[in-house]
């Protein structure tokens, strides 16, 4: 089964030129069975899909739930929950990586880093996080090992590390734009119809296959050097807003528990 397991939708990614529908279209024309919705720190896409696309169009694709979570202190992470289970804590961004591993083990999910070897502030390796305990890197689950949006260097150290540390290693295009849809992907050895079928296969450590072509238009290229501001600009975002949703969390907790599901229904029905 071919999947992208990193896409960006305008529904739910504000720096996102593609649509839903666009996307979909987009991945079918190419070949592809699924894809894995990985907005930043939010669920918006995913509820567009749900709410005005499932059943009624393409229905011989897959469609699955992610996040791209933005961490306190170690990057961007995807996580990815069971069928059923969208915490609302996973939309209010900012913990620290291990209680972000812990908070999602605790319910049945998934995660590993996003382009794990990428720029400073947002992977992995290149936070205070890792040089203050690489060995935090073992309580993943996966790593991307391939992003299309990423440089060689960058996806061949993810590769190694993915190999040194035995996690399954995924692939995506990290697409926001529509020339970059499908650029990535991960090959499954099984058909997957569901987030919990998918996370069961990863825990597995089945063969994957994460590969795909370079994308070398994106605004980081475009600015060359300059591209550092963007850097920059993404810690001040990432702490100031990582401040604000710890208020949200501490202070706003009692109006609505952060850690409810946001389909109880759902919840229930897999509980049964």
């Amino acid at each position: 089964m071919k999947i992208d397991m990193h896409c960006h939708v305008k529904e739910g990614s504000v720096d996102s030129k593609v649509s839903l529908e666009e996307y979909i279209t987009l991945l079918k024309e190419k070949g592809f069975d699924g894809m894995l919705i990985t907005d930043h720190n939010t669920y918006k896409g995913y509820r567009y899909w749900k709410e005005h696309i499932k059943g009624k169009k393409h229905t011989d694709f897959v469609v699955l739930k992610g996040i791209e979570y933005d961490t306190s202190d170690a990057g961007h992470i995807i996580v990815i929950m069971p069928e059923g289970v969208k915490m609302r804590m996973l939309e209010m961004r900012g913990l620290p990586a291990a209680v972000l591993i812990d908070f999602v083990h605790r319910n049945g999910g998934i995660l590993g880093p996003a382009h794990p070897c990428g720029g400073k502030y947002l992977s992995f390796t290149n936070t205070k996080r890792y040089f203050k305990n690489p060995e935090l890197i073992k309580r993943f689950d996966f790593m991307e090992a391939f992003n299309a949006c990423e440089s060689v260097e960058s996806n061949e150290g993810a590769l190694r590390l993915s190999q040194k540390y035995q996690k399954p290693g995924i692939g995506g295009s990290d697409a926001h734009k529509p020339e970059c849809v499908g650029k990535g992907a991960t090959i499954l050895p099984e058909r997957v119809t569901c987030e919990t079928e998918l996370i069961s296969l990863i825990r597995k450590k089945g063969p994957l296959e994460a590969g795909g072509t370079l994308y070398n238009k994106t605004t980081k290229e475009k600015m060359g050097k300059a591209g550092k501001l963007l850097t920059y600009s993404f810690w001040i975002y990432n702490k100031g807003g990582g401040l604000l949703k710890y208020y949200k969390r501490k202070v706003k907790g009692k109006e609505e528990n952060p850690i409810d599901p946001i389909d109880p229904i759902e919840l229930h029905y897999l509980n049964k």
